[in-house]
């Protein structure tokens, strides 16, 4: 049996000309069609970004983040034992294990660069976690040197410091990487898989003090119960408050600063206040039904979740389509490309077939996807008027990236 090339390729590989010469302001890649008369160049140079200091950049932040992950891991091994806190370590793995393969579902349409997500869970499992353990050990030196103590069983610390104080350190994370990867940063699901990816690393070292301090405290049947609460029933928990902030840092990328300040000021607020109503909540019904507190307050959080999520990923598709179809009118894809490179349906199908030919072509299709998506998120900045001369400089190379993937897609004529 034979296999055809999809009906996306028998489209040209070179931009058409517009009429004038010229293409009008509001077309895409305009920056690489030809004027209209020779003139004389006052720069020769292409425009380029300066990747060697964002690349020093993101190594110091994971060596450092690393180092504080370290350092937590130290702390846990002083007071639980290097056995416990190897069981907890592997039990904390489970519920890391799916809200990855979460957050690697949410990141599929156009995936963030590794390096920021390492630094991303680093910086939750490491830096945040410090951050906690340093604020709440001040807490008990003032505690300490007043001569008070805690005498409402760690309400208030549950309740309001947790939410305010975790929330903080999770979220300067997200602001961290909004600010050095902004080139990246598209919008609201960007924001969601940064702030889950942080959110991701910060349950897994809470996790494993919890499942270390119940297999302590309290043996096999604490440490089972412990478990159930923490791994199976609310494993996405911290996923839900940090995403908050993530989203509103994504929303915040597609507004002017004056309007970008409160939006992410009101991601923090949400963010903290989701935390003190879960941890409140349990509080209250602690003493009566773990299932009525998991039905009344987790379940409708987690689909409430579910269901921004899903609405998130469509509008990334609508605006993938309708910024690929810009393109297309400037001649740059065919109608049955967008379709192919810009619906779930068309990624597949397109896959599917890739995966039948040689190797080489399976590679191309996937950057020829990757390349086109990343191309119309780059026209939605320059669209939305928060773009910056980079956003031209990665449009003309995307641009030239993409002919070369869909010449080793259609391979030799």
């Amino acid at each position: 049996m034979t296999h055809e090339h999809p009906a996306a390729y028998s489209s040209a590989s070179a931009p058409h000309a517009h009429p004038t010469g010229t293409v009008p302001a509001g077309n895409p890649a305009a920056a690489v069609q030809p004027a209209a008369q020779p003139v004389r160049p006052v720069w020769t140079a292409p425009v380029r970004r300066t990747r060697a200091g964002l690349v020093t950049v993101a190594i110091a932040g994971i060596v450092i983040a690393a180092a504080a992950l370290l350092l937590v891991f130290v702390y846990l091994a002083t007071f639980l034992g290097a056995g416990t806190l190897l069981v907890g370590l592997i039990l904390a793995l489970i519920p890391l294990l799916g809200i990855l393969l979460a957050i690697g579902w949410i990141d599929r349409w156009e995936p963030e660069p590794r390096p920021a997500l390492w630094f991303a869970f680093l910086w939750g499992a490491g830096v945040s976690v410090v951050t906690a353990l340093l604020f709440d050990l001040g807490v008990q030196l003032v505690r300490a040197g007043t001569g008070s103590s805690e005498t409402d069983g760690g309400f208030a610390a549950a309740v309001f410091q947790a939410p305010f104080v975790e929330e903080a350190a999770k979220g300067a994370g997200v602001l961290l990487i909004f600010w050095v990867f902004r080139h990246r940063f598209d919008g609201p699901v960007d924001g969601v898989v940064y702030a889950a990816t942080i959110a991701a690393g910060f349950a897994f070292s809470e996790n494993i003090q919890y499942f270390g301090v119940a297999m302590t405290d309290g043996g096999a049947a604490d440490l089972g119960f412990t478990f159930l609460v923490r791994g199976v029933l609310s494993p996405f928990a911290h996923v839900m408050f940090t995403a908050c902030i993530g989203i509103a840092c994504g929303l915040a990328s597609r507004m002017r600063p004056a309007g970008a300040v409160g939006t992410i000021v009101l991601g923090f607020a949400s963010a903290m206040f989701l935390h003190f109503v879960w941890n409140g909540a349990f509080y209250l019904v602690a003493s009566g039904s773990l299932v009525v507190y998991y039905l009344a307050v987790q379940v409708p959080l987690f689909l409430a979740a579910i269901a921004v999520v899903i609405v998130l990923r469509r509008q990334e598709e609508r605006v993938t389509v309708l910024r690929l179809r810009e393109y297309a009118a400037a001649g740059w894809f065919s109608l049955a490309e967008v379709g192919m490179l810009a619906t779930r349906g068309g990624r597949r199908q397109a896959r599917a077939w890739a995966a039948r030919q040689p190797p080489h072509c399976k590679q191309s299709m996937r950057d020829f996807i990757h390349n086109s998506t990343r191309l119309a998120f780059a026209r939605q900045r320059m669209v939305n008027g928060t773009s910056v001369n980079v956003d031209r400089a990665d449009e003309s190379e995307l641009l030239g990236l993409i002919q070369r993937n869909r010449a080793g897609v259609i391979g030799p004529v």
